[in-house]
Protein backbone atom coordinates (compact mmCIF):
# COMPACT_ATOMS: atom_id res chain seq x y z
CA UNK A 1 0.00 0.00 0.00
CA UNK A 2 1.28 3.49 -0.83
CA UNK A 3 2.19 5.99 1.89
CA UNK A 4 -0.72 8.19 0.80
CA UNK A 5 -3.30 5.43 1.15
CA UNK A 6 -1.78 4.31 4.44
CA UNK A 7 -2.08 7.81 5.90
CA UNK A 8 -5.67 8.11 4.66
CA UNK A 9 -6.51 4.79 6.36
CA UNK A 10 -4.70 5.91 9.53
CA UNK A 11 -6.61 9.20 9.54
CA UNK A 12 -9.90 7.31 9.30
CA UNK A 13 -8.78 5.00 12.13
CA UNK A 14 -7.99 7.96 14.40
CA UNK A 15 -11.32 9.58 13.61
CA UNK A 16 -13.63 6.56 13.88
CA UNK A 17 -11.90 4.12 16.25
CA UNK A 18 -10.01 6.52 18.49
CA UNK A 19 -12.52 9.41 18.30
CA UNK A 20 -9.73 11.99 18.35
CA UNK A 21 -10.38 15.66 17.73
CA UNK A 22 -9.59 17.20 14.35
CA UNK A 23 -6.64 19.15 15.72
CA UNK A 24 -5.12 16.00 17.26
CA UNK A 25 -5.52 14.07 14.01
CA UNK A 26 -3.98 16.94 12.08
CA UNK A 27 -1.00 16.92 14.47
CA UNK A 28 -0.50 13.15 14.04
CA UNK A 29 -0.56 13.39 10.26
CA UNK A 30 1.77 16.39 10.25
CA UNK A 31 4.35 14.44 12.25
CA UNK A 32 4.11 11.48 9.89
CA UNK A 33 4.42 13.69 6.82
CA UNK A 34 7.55 15.16 8.38
CA UNK A 35 8.90 11.64 8.87
CA UNK A 36 8.05 10.82 5.27
CA UNK A 37 9.80 13.95 3.99
CA UNK A 38 12.90 13.15 6.02
CA UNK A 39 13.27 9.89 4.10
CA UNK A 40 12.35 11.49 0.76
CA UNK A 41 8.94 9.78 0.63
CA UNK A 42 10.43 6.34 1.02
CA UNK A 43 7.95 3.56 1.85
CA UNK A 44 7.13 4.07 5.55
CA UNK A 45 6.56 0.34 6.03
CA UNK A 46 10.18 -0.38 5.10
CA UNK A 47 11.63 1.84 7.82
CA UNK A 48 13.34 0.17 10.77
CA UNK A 49 13.66 1.31 14.38
CA UNK A 50 17.19 2.56 13.65
CA UNK A 51 15.80 4.73 10.83
CA UNK A 52 13.24 6.25 13.19
CA UNK A 53 16.00 7.06 15.69
CA UNK A 54 17.96 8.85 12.96
CA UNK A 55 14.91 11.06 12.39
CA UNK A 56 14.29 11.70 16.09
CA UNK A 57 17.82 12.85 16.98
CA UNK A 58 17.03 16.26 15.49
CA UNK A 59 14.55 17.02 18.30
CA UNK A 60 16.34 18.14 21.46
CA UNK A 61 13.19 19.27 23.27
CA UNK A 62 11.87 16.18 25.03
CA UNK A 63 8.24 17.26 24.87
CA UNK A 64 8.48 17.76 21.10
CA UNK A 65 10.32 14.46 20.82
CA UNK A 66 7.58 12.64 22.72
CA UNK A 67 4.88 14.18 20.57
CA UNK A 68 6.63 12.88 17.45
CA UNK A 69 7.07 9.49 19.12
CA UNK A 70 3.40 9.33 20.07
CA UNK A 71 2.40 9.85 16.45
CA UNK A 72 4.96 7.39 15.10
CA UNK A 73 4.19 4.65 17.63
CA UNK A 74 0.45 5.03 17.04
CA UNK A 75 0.94 4.76 13.28
CA UNK A 76 3.08 1.62 13.40
CA UNK A 77 0.79 0.05 15.98
CA UNK A 78 -2.09 0.67 13.56
CA UNK A 79 -0.11 -0.86 10.68
CA UNK A 80 0.75 -3.95 12.74
CA UNK A 81 -2.77 -4.34 14.15
CA UNK A 82 -4.37 -4.28 10.70
CA UNK A 83 -1.60 -6.42 9.17
CA UNK A 84 -0.23 -3.84 6.79
CA UNK A 85 3.17 -4.68 8.26
CA UNK A 86 4.79 -7.49 10.23
CA UNK A 87 7.15 -5.05 11.93
CA UNK A 88 6.13 -3.76 15.34
CA UNK A 89 7.87 -0.46 16.08
CA UNK A 90 7.33 0.90 19.59
CA UNK A 91 9.95 3.27 20.96
CA UNK A 92 9.80 4.24 24.67
CA UNK A 93 9.04 7.86 25.46
CA UNK A 94 11.73 10.18 26.79
CA UNK A 95 11.45 11.03 30.48
CA UNK A 96 10.28 14.61 30.95
CA UNK A 97 10.38 16.38 34.34
CA UNK A 98 6.80 16.99 35.42
CA UNK A 99 5.85 20.56 36.17
CA UNK A 100 3.08 21.30 38.61
CA UNK A 101 -0.07 22.11 36.64
CA UNK A 102 -1.09 25.73 36.87
CA UNK A 103 -4.37 26.21 38.71
CA UNK A 104 -6.49 28.95 40.28
CA UNK A 105 -7.92 29.04 43.79
CA UNK A 106 -11.65 29.37 44.31
CA UNK A 107 -11.08 32.94 45.53
CA UNK A 108 -9.23 33.84 42.31
CA UNK A 109 -12.07 32.42 40.21
CA UNK A 110 -14.63 34.34 42.26
CA UNK A 111 -12.67 37.55 41.72
CA UNK A 112 -12.73 36.99 37.96
CA UNK A 113 -16.44 36.19 37.95
CA UNK A 114 -17.21 39.51 39.63
CA UNK A 115 -15.93 41.22 36.49
CA UNK A 116 -18.64 39.66 34.32
CA UNK A 117 -21.53 41.96 33.40
CA UNK A 118 -24.58 39.70 33.72
CA UNK A 119 -27.05 42.34 32.56
CA UNK A 120 -26.84 41.01 28.99
CA UNK A 121 -27.00 37.64 27.26
CA UNK A 122 -23.29 37.32 26.46
CA UNK A 123 -22.39 38.16 30.04
CA UNK A 124 -24.76 35.48 31.31
CA UNK A 125 -23.16 33.03 28.88
CA UNK A 126 -19.60 33.90 29.91
CA UNK A 127 -20.45 33.61 33.60
CA UNK A 128 -22.18 30.26 33.08
CA UNK A 129 -19.36 28.89 30.90
CA UNK A 130 -16.66 29.65 33.47
CA UNK A 131 -18.67 28.05 36.26
CA UNK A 132 -19.53 25.08 34.02
CA UNK A 133 -15.86 24.41 33.28
CA UNK A 134 -14.81 24.80 36.91
CA UNK A 135 -17.70 22.70 38.24
CA UNK A 136 -17.34 19.83 35.78
CA UNK A 137 -13.62 19.58 35.06
CA UNK A 138 -14.50 19.22 31.36
CA UNK A 139 -12.02 19.59 28.58
CA UNK A 140 -13.04 22.63 26.56
CA UNK A 141 -13.79 20.40 23.55
CA UNK A 142 -16.18 18.33 25.68
CA UNK A 143 -17.89 21.43 27.06
CA UNK A 144 -18.45 22.98 23.65
CA UNK A 145 -20.04 19.76 22.33
CA UNK A 146 -22.40 19.45 25.31
CA UNK A 147 -26.12 19.48 24.53
CA UNK A 148 -29.05 20.49 26.71
CA UNK A 149 -30.41 16.96 26.87
CA UNK A 150 -27.14 15.74 28.37
CA UNK A 151 -27.76 17.64 31.62
CA UNK A 152 -30.33 15.93 33.80
CA UNK A 153 -31.05 16.17 37.54
CA UNK A 154 -27.77 17.92 38.21
CA UNK A 155 -25.63 15.44 36.23
CA UNK A 156 -23.74 16.01 33.01
CA UNK A 157 -23.24 13.14 30.58
CA UNK A 158 -20.08 13.62 28.55
CA UNK A 159 -20.48 11.62 25.34
CA UNK A 160 -17.63 13.00 23.29
CA UNK A 161 -14.83 12.40 25.75
CA UNK A 162 -11.27 11.84 24.59
CA UNK A 163 -10.66 8.27 23.52
CA UNK A 164 -14.34 7.58 22.87
CA UNK A 165 -15.17 7.15 26.56
CA UNK A 166 -18.41 8.28 28.15
CA UNK A 167 -18.58 9.53 31.70
CA UNK A 168 -21.07 11.25 34.00
CA UNK A 169 -20.12 14.06 36.38
CA UNK A 170 -22.23 15.97 38.92
CA UNK A 171 -22.62 19.74 38.50
CA UNK A 172 -22.69 22.11 41.46
CA UNK A 173 -26.06 23.87 42.02
CA UNK A 174 -24.47 27.31 41.48
CA UNK A 175 -23.26 26.21 38.03
CA UNK A 176 -26.70 24.83 37.14
CA UNK A 177 -28.37 28.07 38.26
CA UNK A 178 -26.02 30.13 36.10
CA UNK A 179 -26.61 27.79 33.17
CA UNK A 180 -30.40 27.98 33.53
CA UNK A 181 -30.29 31.78 33.71
CA UNK A 182 -28.28 31.87 30.49
CA UNK A 183 -30.49 29.37 28.64
CA UNK A 184 -33.66 31.17 29.74
CA UNK A 185 -32.33 34.49 28.44
CA UNK A 186 -31.09 32.91 25.21
CA UNK A 187 -34.42 31.20 24.42
CA UNK A 188 -32.82 29.55 21.39
CA UNK A 189 -33.86 26.27 19.81
CA UNK A 190 -30.34 24.93 19.25
CA UNK A 191 -29.42 21.63 20.90
CA UNK A 192 -25.95 23.06 21.58
CA UNK A 193 -25.56 24.94 24.85
CA UNK A 194 -22.73 27.33 24.09
CA UNK A 195 -23.45 29.72 21.23
CA UNK A 196 -21.93 32.94 19.92
CA UNK A 197 -23.79 36.19 19.32
CA UNK A 198 -24.99 34.87 15.95
CA UNK A 199 -26.59 31.83 17.55
CA UNK A 200 -23.90 29.54 16.11
CA UNK A 201 -21.81 27.03 18.10
CA UNK A 202 -19.09 28.75 20.10
CA UNK A 203 -15.57 28.08 18.79
CA UNK A 204 -12.57 27.00 20.86
CA UNK A 205 -10.86 30.31 20.11
CA UNK A 206 -13.86 32.29 21.37
CA UNK A 207 -14.08 30.15 24.52
CA UNK A 208 -10.36 30.70 25.12
CA UNK A 209 -10.83 34.47 24.79
CA UNK A 210 -13.74 34.45 27.24
CA UNK A 211 -11.83 32.65 29.99
CA UNK A 212 -8.68 34.66 29.30
CA UNK A 213 -10.61 37.93 29.53
CA UNK A 214 -11.89 37.33 33.05
CA UNK A 215 -9.36 34.95 34.59
CA UNK A 216 -6.19 35.55 32.58
CA UNK A 217 -5.73 31.83 31.89
CA UNK A 218 -6.73 29.21 29.34
CA UNK A 219 -9.85 27.03 29.78
CA UNK A 220 -7.61 24.04 30.52
CA UNK A 221 -6.41 25.76 33.71
CA UNK A 222 -10.00 25.54 34.98
CA UNK A 223 -9.80 21.76 34.49
CA UNK A 224 -6.60 21.74 36.57
CA UNK A 225 -8.32 23.99 39.13
CA UNK A 226 -11.23 21.54 39.39
CA UNK A 227 -8.90 18.60 40.02
CA UNK A 228 -6.65 20.54 42.38
CA UNK A 229 -9.61 21.69 44.50
CA UNK A 230 -10.75 18.08 44.88
CA UNK A 231 -7.29 16.78 45.79
CA UNK A 232 -6.67 19.56 48.31
CA UNK A 233 -10.10 18.83 49.76
CA UNK A 234 -9.10 15.22 50.36
CA UNK A 235 -10.81 13.47 47.43
CA UNK A 236 -9.70 9.96 46.51
CA UNK A 237 -7.34 9.96 43.55
CA UNK A 238 -9.32 7.29 41.69
CA UNK A 239 -12.51 9.33 42.01
CA UNK A 240 -10.70 12.32 40.51
CA UNK A 241 -9.43 10.04 37.74
CA UNK A 242 -13.00 9.01 36.89
CA UNK A 243 -14.28 12.59 36.97
CA UNK A 244 -11.51 13.78 34.66
CA UNK A 245 -11.88 10.81 32.32
CA UNK A 246 -8.21 9.79 32.56
CA UNK A 247 -7.55 6.31 31.21
CA UNK A 248 -4.52 5.91 33.47
CA UNK A 249 -4.15 6.74 37.16
CA UNK A 250 -0.59 7.82 36.39
CA UNK A 251 -1.95 10.85 34.53
CA UNK A 252 -3.99 11.88 37.57
CA UNK A 253 -1.11 11.41 40.00
CA UNK A 254 0.45 14.72 38.99
CA UNK A 255 -2.13 16.37 41.24
CA UNK A 256 -0.72 14.63 44.31
CA UNK A 257 2.27 16.97 43.95
CA UNK A 258 -0.10 19.86 44.61
CA UNK A 259 -1.27 18.17 47.80
CA UNK A 260 2.34 17.65 48.90
CA UNK A 261 3.24 21.23 48.08
CA UNK A 262 0.22 22.45 50.06
CA UNK A 263 1.30 20.40 53.08
CA UNK A 264 4.84 21.78 52.79
CA UNK A 265 3.58 25.38 52.53
CA UNK A 266 1.35 24.89 55.58
CA UNK A 267 4.26 23.42 57.55
CA UNK A 268 6.57 26.27 56.65
CA UNK A 269 3.94 28.86 57.50
CA UNK A 270 2.74 27.57 60.85
CA UNK A 271 5.42 25.33 62.41
CA UNK A 272 7.69 27.19 64.87
CA UNK A 273 10.79 25.42 63.56
CA UNK A 274 10.10 26.20 59.91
Amino acid sequence: MSNRNLLIAFEEYLHIHKALEKNSIKSYLSDLEQLQSHFHKQDLLKLKTADIFSFLVAFENKRTLNRKLSSINAFYDFCHKFEFSNNSINIPMAKVPRNLPKYLSFEEIQTGLKLVDRSNLLGLRDYALILFLYASGCRISEALLAKREEIHNGWLKIRFAKGQKERIVPLAPVAIEALEAYLKAASLQSEQIWLNYKGEPLSRISAFKIVKKYLGVSPHVLRHSFASALILGGADLRVVQDLLGHSSLETTQIYTHIQQQNLADTMHKYHPLA
